[in-house]
């Protein structure tokens, strides 16, 4: 058996000095695969993604009987070490672009500055060069022109591929993905999942990919974290979703619009504290 690229142990996350506990006891290995961790707004998912980066503000407070990255411990690792490791090792999608690509900066200056971050040797054309590559490696036809472009000229599909691309140039071992295809439309999803499956069977990376789509998760990840007030929940593989076990995850497959058939009325959660004491 391969050592896994990250092993977390009984996380916990609190926020104002502790006393909020916004996660609690989440454990998790992931190796070269897709994982998804699925949940409704405020479960905790995307708090777990920005705690593998420490990237929470510092009100919070991360412990954890273990959180190993390729032999690097998270928590005990020093700002410096973390510098090396966030997009260089552990790479980051977030979910709309727009609040991520700086406006007054072309596109293509904004990849190649992260580029230079990782490798100041690098000289202006190389980055240029680089990009570009990295670009046509997204499937943007015209790499030249989405270059030159401002974030506002480009759509929100086109931003996406270009934050995959950003996040690539490193060759990073892990990529946090969070809610990168929520803001886009069906065909356009389709074509930014095809290009982090690819991702993962050609480059050997593990995907960890937040989102409250069940079906996309169902469909794409290999297994599935499901977060309910904090907690996992209930961990299975994805192809074993529709057999559930858990009240809670069986409420949120339940809640699923359906097309076709008879309009009843969605299934409404029925949330209860108890279901924290029923792990699957």
């Amino acid at each position: 058996m391969t050592e896994p690229l990250i092993d977390i142990r009984n996380m916990e996350i609190g926020f104002a000095h502790g006393l909020v506990k916004a996660v609690r006891g989440v454990s998790f290995q992931l190796g070269r695969e897709k994982l998804g961790i699925v949940g409704e707004s405020g479960s905790g998912k995307s708090t777990v993604g920005r705690a593998i980066m420490r990237l929470l503000p510092p009100t919070a407070k991360v412990t954890a009987d273990r959180m190993i990255f390729k032999g690097t411990d998270l928590i005990a690792a020093s700002e410096k070490q973390m510098m090396d490791i966030r997009g260089k090792q552990i790479g980051l999608i977030l979910q709309d672009p727009k609040y991520s690509l700086n406006p007054v900066m072309r596109v293509g200056e904004q990849i190649a500055e992260t580029y230079r971050l990782h490798y100041p040797q690098a000289g202006k054309k190389a980055a240029e060069k680089k990009v570009l590559e990295m670009l046509e490696a997204v499937k943007i036809r015209d790499p030249e022109r989405v270059f030159a472009q401002y974030p506002h000229e480009i759509s929100g599909g086109m931003g996406q591929r270009v934050m995959i691309a950003m996040m690539l140039l490193a060759d990073p071992d892990l990529v946090i993905a969070d809610e990168p295809t929520s803001a886009l439309d069906v065909t356009v999803r389709l074509q930014v999942l095809n290009i982090l499956d690819s991702l993962v069977r050609d480059r050997g990376i593990g995907l960890i990919m937040i989102s409250h789509d069940l079906n996309l998760v169902r469909n794409f990840c290999d297994r599935v974290l499901i977060m309910y007030a904090g907690q996992v929940v209930e961990t299975l593989s994805a192809r074993d979703l529709d057999g559930a076990q858990h009240p809670y995850t069986r409420g949120l497959l339940a809640a699923q619009p359906r097309i076709g058939g008879s309009r009843a009325p969605l299934a409404v959660l029925d949330r209860r504290p108890e279901w924290l004491e029923e792990k699957a």
